[in-house]
């Protein structure tokens, strides 16, 4: 998944908003390919750059609330309607059902979702129920909240499957990890090594007045999220956007490892899975010229391209190769590696306030599968690592099927593995002290997986 805070500015430039009912039309559109299995990331990169960002928020926001739209339009139509008129109801709704969180009054969303239902072909003829359905919900609003207050998909805005894996996985902090899902994600930086420290970017960070402040050893957390180009020495590589959770890989994977001298040869470490490249270039941050030669291994070669793009902004370099990490055979020279990260395909289940339209596009049969995938890449990379060496495996998931599970099953039949000390599953947080990321003042990172393992 991207490690940029995909409701944050990105990489969009300033421009003027189009009417708000054109912009309801845009996010109803993209909910509509969601629903049909369209990846949010694809389905908001079809919507014109210029109108993205604010179609990409109000998109997000629905997306947080749409177990309870879903659950309030069927209170209001006795059918369901087709599929682009019912995501434009539903988009109304979840952004109007909470004042509160409403980015417009209430009745002004009412009167530009009909508006947007009138002006496109597709849903004007659904123009009329869809003004009925939305004037009943203004005149209702609490009587129908309070009923769908009853229903847990409603309550939570997560899938019931999910809701229940939560409770047995996390059975005194499942609450908790479904409310820090439905918050909006921060913005945060990892200071390249290589240029500067957190404390140097920080200072600069305030002469260009922009407010941030520390998250572990080399990280920034924006007070808000801005455009990149906005921040001092991006496009030469100053900083990356990194989630505080996510900047804890390479260090866990190097502490230790590192040549304490010069004429040391140079680790061999493989970054399995690489794309976009933010660990790869942050093994090399930490690492050092000539440190370490980077094998960054990715098995699509689109996204491959993200990890070359990613290295030449930072002014790094890694033999990017693309092959598939479960066939060693295809791409390994036979010589084991010091380390090697396997950051595994996993449900992202740890970053859905990031990519909320995942646990609208995730199966309760998805976990399984992935998790066999996972133990397949665990069982070809093993070999590969030498004695004394280590693989740190991870994953942004807060299933323990995808994490302890994993790992036990994997030690179970491993018996040269050791497992170090490891943070283990790190929980989504939003705000408040957390254990496991060290020096974490605002506790505001996403749910992660991490156990490191060193071969006998």
């Amino acid at each position: 998944m991207s490690e940029l805070p995909s409701d944050s500015p990105g990489n969009a430039a300033p421009s003027l908003q189009p009417p708000l009912w054109r912009q309801l039309q845009l996010t109803a559109g993209a909910l509509a390919s969601i629903r049909a299995g369209t990846s949010g990331s694809v389905a908001f990169e079809a919507v014109e750059p210029a109108l993205r960002p604010g179609v990409q928020a109000l998109g997000f926001q629905v997306l947080r609330w749409l177990g309870r739209a879903e659950a309030l339009r069927r209170h209001l139509a006795k059918r369901t309607p087709p599929p682009l008129p019912d995501a434009l109801l539903c988009t109304a709704l979840g952004l109007a059902w909470d004042p509160e969180r409403a980015p417009y009054e209430p009745f002004t969303l009412v009167d530009q979702a009909v508006e947007a239902a009138k002006r496109n072909p597709a849903t004007r003829a659904q123009a009329s129920f869809i003004n009925a359905c939305l004037r009943r919900f203004l005149r209702e609003r609490d009587e129908l909240v309070a009923i769908t207050d009853q229903e847990p998909v409603a309550q939570w805005n997560h899938p019931r499957w999910w809701i229940e894996k939560l409770k047995r996985d996390h059975p005194r902090d499942w609450q908790r990890i479904l409310n820090a899902d439905n918050a909006q994600a921060p913005m945060t930086l990892r200071v390249n090594a290589q240029k500067s420290t957190a404390a140097a970017y920080l200072s600069e960070l305030e002469a260009a007045g922009l407010a941030a402040t520390r998250v572990g050893a080399s990280g920034l957390q924006l007070g808000r999220a801005r455009p990149v180009q906005q921040l001092p020495g991006f496009a030469d590589g100053a900083c990356s956007v990194q989630d505080a959770a996510a900047q804890m890989a390479a260090p866990l994977l190097l502490e230790g490892l590192l040549p304490a001298k010069p004429g040391v040869a140079p680790l061999r470490v493989l970054d399995a899975c690489a794309a976009p490249g933010g660990k790869t270039a942050h093994l090399l941050e930490l690492a050092g010229p000539g440190a370490a030669e980077v094998i960054a291994l990715e098995v699509d070669p689109v996204r491959s391209r993200r990890i070359d793009e990613t290295l030449a902004r930072l002014g790094l370099q890694a033999k990017v190769v693309v092959a598939d990490a479960a066939r060693p055979a295809d791409w390994w020279d036979g010589t084991p590696f010091d380390a090697i990260l396997l950051d595994a395909p996993c449900t992202a289940s740890g970053i859905v306030r990031r990519h909320p339209d995942v646990r609208w596009l995730r199966r309760e049969s998805d976990t399984a599968q992935l998790a066999g995938q996972q133990a397949a890449l665990l069982a070809a990379l093993w070999p590969l690592v030498r004695p004394g060496g280590r693989l740190l495996y991870c994953t942004c998931s807060v299933f323990r099927e995808e994490g302890s599970q994993q790992i036990d099953a994997f030690l179970a039949h491993n018996t040269d593995a050791r497992l170090q000390p490891s943070p283990g599953h790190l929980l989504p947080q939003s705000g408040g002290n957390v254990r496991g990321v060290p020096d974490n003042p605002s506790g505001d990172h996403d749910g992660f997986f991490y156990a490191l393992l060193e071969k006998r």
